[in-house]
């Protein structure tokens, strides 16, 4: 495949990380008016039922979806169902800056999973380049003081975070072994379909027990309404589609530098909306984070 980044291509590559950031602000918008577990049921229910129009017919019991249930359980467990809970939950108590910066940590992780589960193999400057990027995330969990982390003061915001990347890269590693009906993994809709539906059934679960051990309440509004719409057309459709053509394009290794782009909308979305100004050891954070990237990448 030829991989050129054309303007076109570099816009479907910058709408994702715009929409993942935004994501992050949303929940934290919306917070104090709506359980993290039941934001993410319901967003991705309004999801599944946007998609089943599309690649419904994926669901019939004729479906060759039915012989890899147990697949498609496990991806809609860690990429519907833990990851995107997992993120609300950490809205809770930290920031979206935070968060983002946290995340932008992935692609250690995604290093380590592969090399510790997958048998990938990981090169010299991989793991100068993972050095880098724990350094950047180390001084995000520390707030850039020093004496923050050598007391192991951590905001439980970041540690769900670190959580829900360890479950995107598991989920992430899982996507690459192809272990589905190729008329499903052909297409994307019905392949979405297949995730989002066992994933409602876990978020479902999730909800259960958090309305069950808790006492959450719900502040139904208009702004509530209008943000559940967008987490669930922006980030969880429109991104989707736009990263798996952008990535078609012009390659993984390419499109995976501008997932880095989403601290940085993630900062000045804040500024914006919520007041809470980026700092100087946000921005070193995320100059670390992306330096180890691209070294990791470097061949």
């Amino acid at each position: 495949m030829k991989q050129q980044l054309s303007p076109s291509t570099a816009l479907l590559l910058t709408v994702p990380p715009l929409m993942w950031a935004g994501n992050a602000i949303v929940g934290r918008l919306v917070h104090e008016m709506v359980p993290p577990m039941t934001l993410n049921l319901v967003r991705w229910v309004i999801a599944l039922l946007i998609l089943l129009p599309l690649a419904g017919s994926v669901l019939r019991p004729s479906s060759a979806l039915w012989r890899s249930w147990r697949r498609f359980a496990l991806l809609g467990l860690l990429g519907v169902g833990l990851y995107n809970s997992l993120q609300y939950l950490a809205l809770q108590s930290s920031t979206p800056i935070n968060v983002t910066l946290v995340a932008a940590g992935m692609p250690v992780w995604m290093m380590l999973i592969g090399g510790l589960f997958f048998g990938a193999t990981v090169r010299r400057k991989q793991m100068m380049g993972a050095a880098l990027s724990i350094v950047g995330v180390l001084l995000v969990l520390s707030r850039g003081d020093v004496r923050q982390l050598l007391a192991l003061q951590l905001v439980s915001g970041d540690l769900f975070m670190i959580a829900a990347t360890i479950a995107w890269s598991f989920y992430s590693w899982l996507l690459m072994v192809p272990d589905e009906p190729a008329e499903i993994r052909r297409n994307w809709a019905a392949f979405l379909v297949a995730q989002v539906s066992f994933g409602v059934v876990w978020s479902g679960l999730f909800t259960t027990v958090e309305w069950t051990i808790g006492q959450p309440h719900i502040a139904l509004s208009w702004p509530l309404v209008a943000a559940v719409l967008f987490v669930a057309v922006g980030p969880a459709l429109i991104a989707f589609r736009c990263w798996g053509a952008g990535v078609q394009r012009a390659g993984p290794t390419i499109a995976g530098f501008f997932s880095n782009l989403t601290p940085l909308f993630a900062a000045l979305m804040s500024s914006v909306f919520l007041g809470e100004l980026p700092h100087l050891y946000h921005f070193a954070a995320f100059g670390l984070i992306v330096g180890g990237i691209v070294l990791s990448s470097m061949r």
